[in-house]
């Protein structure tokens, strides 16, 4: 029988691998998220927070894709749906979708809602790809890994400072 492993345990390896790899003891480890259909990579220098889907208060008169205000221990967060607005199908807000909280270390409180989060990924163990041609400037690099799922680098600071993600309103 496997060993049953407690939150709390986890929680704590989890913390001490999210720390060694921000001080570099790590191979370069990335934050992997499934946006939709789509698998993105993060470096975790940019990542923020995860935290689980919590009460979302709607907006009037902003875009589809802003998907709300979140209330995260007392600070306010906009939320924007990831997959909407990139043009693809709403993110399902179920037990499996996450906030990533991406903005603070940036000076803003933005957060992106995900279909969930994957885990960390090391660069080193995915190979890089051709681009399909994506116009976006906070799309970079993309990496295939060994069963075939591709890997799109997701330059933060860029899609913080685009006209279009800041500009919420209808």
């Amino acid at each position: 029988m496997a060993k049953r492993l407690s939150l709390r345990e986890f929680q704590e390896s989890l913390a001490q691998r999210l720390t060694s790899a921000h001080r570099g003891e790590a191979r370069r480890a990335l934050l992997g998220v499934a946006s939709g259909n789509d698998y993105w990579l993060l470096d975790l220098s940019d990542s923020g927070e995860v935290v689980p889907l919590p009460a979302l208060t709607p907006v009037p008169l902003t875009k589809p894709w802003f998907a709300g205000i979140a209330n995260i221990r007392g600070t306010l967060y906009s939320v924007v749906d990831f997959s909407a607005f990139r043009g693809r199908e709403p993110t399902r807000r179920n037990a499996n979708a996450r906030l990533l909280l991406v903005g603070a270390r940036h000076g803003s409180n933005s957060a992106l809602l995900v279909d969930r989060t994957l885990g960390l990924r090391s660069i080193d163990d995915l190979e890089p790809v051709p681009a399909a041609g994506n116009d976006s400037a906070w799309a970079g690099d993309v990496r295939q890994d060994t069963q075939g799922r591709r890997w799109t680098l997701l330059k933060l600071r860029d899609l913080l400072a685009d006209p279009a993600f800041l500009d919420v309103g209808s």
